[in-house]
């Protein structure tokens, strides 16, 4: 989706309905924004052509599987053309600790965020994935101690 779209107030009352729970049904939807189950269809379909609603997926608690930590890390690169931004992009997203990874302006190129079991995980992560990378100039790390909001885009 490129540009900013315009929505109605049904729109955005669907698509706060799926942020909290996508598996809800079309009956359930419909009766709650006022409209039938095909109504409701018919606009979920547009948001989805539109590149609205890209994916529906599950929230996964990453502490249960094993995952109590989180890293975030500052990463500055010796390059910066385009080529090497393009490959650092493509290796850090194939290591699947890695659970998000922005190119930012500023003192350092990226900040990436990282699931790890431990320190030790996070040491291991360090040595055989992330500074296996070749370009990495500098790099510094934040443990997160507490997570005080997780949300997604305000609608």
């Amino acid at each position: 989706m490129s540009g900013e779209k315009s929505f109605d107030k049904t729109d955005l009352a669907i698509l706060r309905i799926l942020l909290q729970d996508a598996r809800r049904t079309l009956q359930e939807i419909g009766a709650e924004v006022g409209l039938s189950p095909t109504s409701c269809w018919s606009r979920i379909k547009r948001l989805q052509d539109e590149g609205v609603i890209k994916r529906y997926t599950v929230e996964v608690d990453p502490a249960s599987l094993g995952y109590q930590d989180t890293v975030i890390v500052q990463l500055t690169l010796e390059s910066h053309t385009e080529d090497t931004l393009y490959a650092f992009g493509q290796v850090l997203a194939t290591i699947p600790e890695i659970l998000e990874a922005y190119l930012v302006s500023g003192d350092y190129d990226y900040y990436i965020r990282i699931a790890v079991r431990d320190t030790r995980d996070y040491e291991r992560l360090l040595r055989e994935k992330l500074y296996k990378i070749p370009g990495i100039r500098h790099s510094k790390s934040h443990f997160v101690l507490r997570v005080l909001k997780e949300s997604t885009v305000p609608v």
